[in-house]
């Protein structure tokens, strides 16, 4: 019995050699508010009041740091690994400080004057130096000019991708995606004077909404093009194939099939067109002029726009004129936030369902 239990073969206790020792999860917080704290008093001792300055330096003890401490318990290769995702980190963070810091700004400084008389009211009889007056022309304009840009381009922009992608071959299709990647560079400044040349001068229409939006739809086409293109382009083939398979003609296909399930992000690409759009100046200086009382009709006459409303204000140079800049351009911001959040509301009705 003994010699049984003797002969045996005994068991090698072998090590997984991937397993090593690991750093806590909460490590990345410790290290970074170790890091934070440390720039802090090198700020300070260095005699630097910068705030950039200090978050720089923050930044470079995280990464340092993160890479040491990383080195030393897993190992060189697991470090490489932290400080890449610490770099991702930094750089995520250097990005949304700034965005962060221009929104509460923005907030702090535009609720001063924003209420509902500043909202329903325009600048008519109120001198720009003096306190009073509201943005309702403005924003008036605005949407208008933003509605009928948006009518313009979103319905040609859609229709080119569908050209691009479903049909487009040869050397027209490469033209049409030559002038659509030269038009996604023009400066809006261009635009404004294209259609100064042609539609005011050589045609002898006055300033007018309308000639604004023409402006602006031409700097949201390529827009709207190349971010249709790219979500028609994610639409697998094979639900092409099924349709077509089935006997559908192909414009069907592209009606029924093809257009919905892309439809969320064409409509986030025509909402960042819009966003793209609705912050300039410059066409809207040269079109549209500009003023103080409130035109409703967006084919005749000068109108405001709160992006030049925001321009003449702040160049008035006072505390209530700056004070009605900072609102306007809150308003601005709440604008165009509600476009997108009504567009993923579409998106997410529109989008073909899935599951039971």
């Amino acid at each position: 019995m003994m010699t049984a239990i003797q002969d045996r073969p005994k068991v090698a206790v072998v090590q997984d050699p991937l397993s090593h020792a690991r750093l806590p999860r909460w490590t990345p917080f410790a290290v970074a508010a170790g890091s934070i704290a440390a720039a802090i008093g090198i700020g300070l001792g260095a005699g630097w009041h910068s705030r950039l300055q200090w978050g720089m330096i923050a930044a470079l003890l995280f990464v340092l740091v993160t890479f040491a401490v990383t080195t030393k318990v897993e190992g060189k290769r697991q470090a490489k690994d932290r400080v890449a995702t610490s770099i991702v980190w930094v750089c995520f963070v250097l990005a949304v400080v700034p965005l962060l810091s221009l929104a509460w700004t923005t907030i702090s400084k535009g609720l001063e004057v924003l209420d509902p008389y500043f909202l329903s009211h325009s600048m008519n009889g109120v001198l720009d130096a003096e306190a009073g007056g509201g943005i309702y022309h403005a924003l008036l304009g605005t949407i208008e000019q933003v509605l009928i840009a948006t009518a313009i381009a979103a319905p040609i922009g859609l229709l080119t991708a569908v050209y691009l992608v479903e049909y487009g071959k040869g050397k027209l299709a490469k033209a049409v995606t030559f002038f659509v990647d030269v038009m996604t560079g023009v400066p809006s400044i261009v635009a404004g004077l294209f259609i100064l040349a042609t539609w005011n001068l050589m045609l002898g229409f006055g300033p007018s909404g309308f000639a604004g939006a023409m402006a602006l739809a031409i700097l949201m086409m390529p827009v709207v093009v190349r971010s249709t293109e790219e979500m028609l382009k994610l639409v697998p083939n094979e639900l092409r194939e099924a349709s077509l398979a089935l006997g559908v003609p192909k414009w069907r296909t592209i009606l029924k099939v093809v257009l919905p399930t892309a439809i969320g992000g064409i409509t986030t690409g025509v909402m960042l067109a819009v966003a793209r759009i609705t912050g300039e100046t410059a066409p809207v200086l040269l079109l549209v002029f500009g003023t103080k009382l409130i035109n409703p009709n967006p084919f005749e006459g000068a109108q405001s726009s709160l992006p030049l409303y925001v321009y003449e204000q702040y160049a008035v140079g006072t505390d209530a004129a700056v004070a009605r800049a900072w609102a306007a351009a809150l308003v601005l911001i709440a604008f165009v936030m509600i476009l997108n959040l009504v567009a993923r509301g579409i998106a997410r009705w529109k989008a073909p369902k899935t599951g039971r």
